[in-house]
């Protein structure tokens, strides 16, 4: 089957190559004025395979998202794929990927030893009846404990 080239990094992405849980950098986009954004594809779930129950990514969203900033200057944004398997996370002229695996390191073992789901209410979510700590915190568990595995994407054949 021959698949079209499509505008969209991960639409190119072999879906059934990838070995996950793993962290690739998916882009590389210059700015006008200098600044260079780096897109992290941080897979937690074997595309087609497995996926994150929604509550579960849910809290996992809203806790990467606040604590990764206590640990990073410059983090644009740390956003769920649809297919609820991973995140993508960008950083703003910081592509050294070392940097980013102690960086995800540091912000998942916060999410386990978080006490509660910043902003899960009705005032700062638009979904808050759908969360689970507890969900988030296994993900993270998960994810942590393979950290040795994050280097390697691709299926070997």
């Amino acid at each position: 089957m021959e698949i079209k080239k499509m505008n969209v990094e991960s639409f190119n992405l072999d879906h059934t190559k990838v070995v996950a849980p793993y962290v690739r950098l998916a882009s590389i986009s210059k700015g006008s004025h200098g600044d260079v954004l780096y897109k992290y594809d941080v897979r937690f779930c074997q595309p087609n395979k497995e996926y994150m129950e929604m509550p579960s990514l849910h809290s996992l969203e809203h806790l990467m998202a606040e604590h990764i900033r206590n640990h990073h200057d410059f983090v644009f944004d740390v956003g769920p794929m649809g297919c609820q398997t991973g995140f993508y996370v960008s950083l703003i002229n910081d592509g050294d990927y070392e940097t980013f695996l102690n960086l995800l390191k540091n912000t998942l073992q916060d999410v386990i030893n978080a006490d509660e789901v910043p902003a899960c209410n009705e005032i700062q979510c638009g979904w808050a009846a759908s969360h689970s700590l507890e969900g988030a915190k296994e993900l993270a568990r998960t994810m942590l404990s393979k950290s040795d595995e994050w280097k390697t994407i691709f299926i070997e054949e």
